[in-house]
């Protein structure tokens, strides 16, 4: 994450990403444009450095040129373009390709078409590297798109936010300031699942327990579900990226969610790098691991006891519960590790009454 004067910002697309980008749109303008001899226009500021590498890869004769047209203050539009600045060549007839860094409402390319119009152009092209379909208000054709973004506020890569931000190699997007989001750890009979449910309803988070999601899309015979009982039939362990397309799926089905409780995910430290990539592509991050913490005897007394009622073989032998619990011991000690690193562990007594336990941890929830 970086912080540009008062905001702040957490990574988006990487530098590779858009390299494979722009390597993709040269391809189509050296296929379309060779022996036009075309003007390259780049808009400034921000498409200085799309500009530079788009002419590098051009493989014929072309002239570049730079001009300048202002539409944006701070992080929102003004729906104001300014007046052309720059443009000392005759373009009369000539085959033009405007250059922008990102294309968003279209109000800068619709003022900018009008101009060149006028002044007699020939063929005029519009290459952007990140286009904004849900923003996007004009009828004019984009004809040469790197990539297509939400509509979210970006840096890097040329984009600034009030001046600062140009010079990133990677693009990074406006954090998301009010999410909570929490990966919610507790050994079994820890009573996870209880408070899950409770810090649900008190705090208006979406709770995702993995499997829950996927006994739901196994069940539902969904594509990733299907793809995931594959692996299972098999004897085989669900690969991660398969479980990360589930969570991501169900994020998506809550787009006004005020944060979400991730239950039983991540497992693994890989899992949580793709879990924070999974939220920080939605503009948000895990705000905090938090884990519950019994003594291994007053769990194995609980197990017991709800073994005689619950009908689970698991929770009626001693030694299978045991070893359950230091199954969850190595695995959280591993993730509680790379957290505490980010200062995002959170230990809280998982003994006492529902509501004592509540009281603790929303003492940690309220204080993020």
């Amino acid at each position: 994450m970086i912080t540009l004067h008062d905001l702040q910002f957490t990574p988006f697309i990487a530098e590779d990403k858009i390299t494979k980008a722009i390597d993709d749109l040269a391809d189509k303008l050296n296929e379309d444009l060779t022996g036009q001899k075309p003007v390259f226009l780049g808009i400034l500021n921000g498409s200085f450095m799309f500009a530079s590498e788009v002419v590098k890869r051009f493989n014929d004769d072309c002239e570049v040129s730079f001009v300048k047209l202002a539409s944006y203050s701070g992080t929102e539009t003004t729906n104001e373009v300014k007046e052309l600045i720059g443009l000392q060549e005759d373009v009369k007839g000539r085959t033009i390709v405007i250059l922008e860094d990102i294309v968003d409402t279209g109000n800068t390319i619709e003022e900018l078409l009008k101009i060149l119009k006028d002044k007699g152009c020939g063929e005029v092209k519009v290459a952007t590297l990140f286009f904004k379909p849900e923003a996007y208000t004009k009828e004019n054709h984009i004809d040469y798109i790197g990539m297509e973004i939400p509509n979210k506020f970006i840096v890097g890569y040329g984009l600034d936010y009030d001046g600062l931000g140009r010079n990133l190699t990677d693009v990074y997007q406006l954090k998301s300031n009010n999410m909570t989001n929490l990966v919610l750890f507790g050994p079994p009979g820890a009573g996870k699942g209880t408070q899950a449910e409770v810090l649900k309803e008190k705090y208006d988070l979406v709770h995702i327990s993995t499997g829950d999601v996927f006994r739901y899309n196994i069940k539902n015979a969904t594509e990733l579900g299907t793809l995931a009982k594959s692996y299972i039939d098999k004897g085989q362990l669900v690969p991660d990226e398969v479980t990360i397309d589930m969570l991501n799926a169900e994020v998506d089905k809550n787009p006004d969610a005020k944060g979400f409780i991730f239950d039983g995910f991540p497992r693994t430290e890989a899992q949580a790098e793709s879990l924070g990539e999974l939220l920080s592509s939605k503009g948000s991050e895990v705000s905090a691991m938090v884990a519950l913490e019994v003594d291994d005897e007053v769990l194995v007394q609980r197990l017991l006891e709800r073994g005689k009622t619950s009908g689970r073989a698991d929770d009626a032998d001693e030694s299978v519960i045991r070893n359950r619990i230091k199954v969850y011991y190595d695995e959280t000690a591993i993730l509680k590790n790379y957290y505490q690193k980010q200062d995002k562990y959170f230990g809280v007594d998982g003994v006492g009454g529902i509501a004592e336990i509540t009281d603790r941890l929303s003492t940690v929830i309220d204080s993020l």
